[in-house]
């Protein structure tokens, strides 16, 4: 398993900048709810620590969030709309969470593959993101099942600027070593309202995309720079490498948000 693993990053790693940069990003203004009621959500897939292009998604596979350990189907949420990026419009979609008890609400996005043109490849991205109400943790630790998934290690909702995130990298429910991990910040927040981006805060950094790689046990660890929302991308991580007759990278994607101390 280890030998194909570092063989799936090494593939990835050949990829352009371009390729590596895209991101499934369901995202909320808040990761805190503070009153029960339907979350507004934005799902996109995009390149959002460049600002850059929006990729034209499918209606996922499969949409829900698990809550206590319940699995809730949020399909019937998704609303196809398109947004608008810094350089062009894709589909996309709105939706909604609905929070009312307290705990962890953990949202889970499984998009169609995607085809990407310029490398000839199907991309994947299997996506969580954790939101909480009343500060009572009950799930964000949890595995959901997923063929691949990054599980924090560190309760990802409130996570502080300045420190580290450390997370695990699974396949089929092991460990996964040697996995190339993309780390991408959302450099300019979607406007939920206006379904459009916003200014960039920062700009890309220097040397390309940032990287880590998971360690003989699926571990990896992100020292983390900047308040706002980060998402790390296990590259090629799933057992599933071919779909229609062409190579398929299917990723992990997990999103945290870090805050300033005040």
């Amino acid at each position: 398993m280890t030998k194909k693993l570092f063989s799936a990053a090494a593939l990835a790693a050949l990829l352009p900048l371009a390729a590596q940069a895209h991101f499934v990003l369901p995202y909320a203004d808040q990761t805190q709810i503070v009153r029960p009621g339907d979350v507004p959500l934005a799902v996109v897939f995009w390149h959002p620590f460049e600002n850059g292009h929006v990729m034209d998604m499918d209606t996922p596979e499969a949409f829900y969030m698990i809550h206590n350990g319940e699995k809730t189907d949020l399909a019937d949420r998704l609303e196809a709309a398109p947004f608008k990026g810094a350089e062009n419009e894709g589909a996309a979609f709105k939706a909604s969470l609905p929070v009312k008890r307290s705990g962890d609400y953990v949202l889970v996005t499984e998009p169609v593959p995607y085809y990407e043109e310029s490398e000839d490849i199907y991309i994947q991205q299997l996506t969580k993101v954790v939101f909480n109400r009343n500060e009572l943790p009950t799930d964000w630790m949890t595995p959901v099942g997923l063929a691949t998934e990054i599980v924090p290690l560190v309760k990802p909702y409130n996570v502080v600027a300045g420190s580290s995130f450390t997370g695990q990298v699974l396949r089929e429910g092991e460990p996964a070593a040697g996995v190339e991990i993309e780390i991408e910040y959302v450099a300019a927040v979607p406007d939920i309202e206006g379904f459009s981006t916003t200014e960039p805060t920062v700009g890309t950094m220097p040397g390309g995309a940032i990287v880590a790689i998971s360690d003989e046990n699926g571990y990896f660890t992100f020292g983390v720079p900047k308040a706002g929302w980060w998402g790390f991308a296990a590259l090629g991580s799933g057992p599933v490498t071919e779909h229609e007759g062409k190579e398929l990278s299917q990723d992990a994607v997990f999103w945290i948000r870090a805050y300033d101390m005040e």
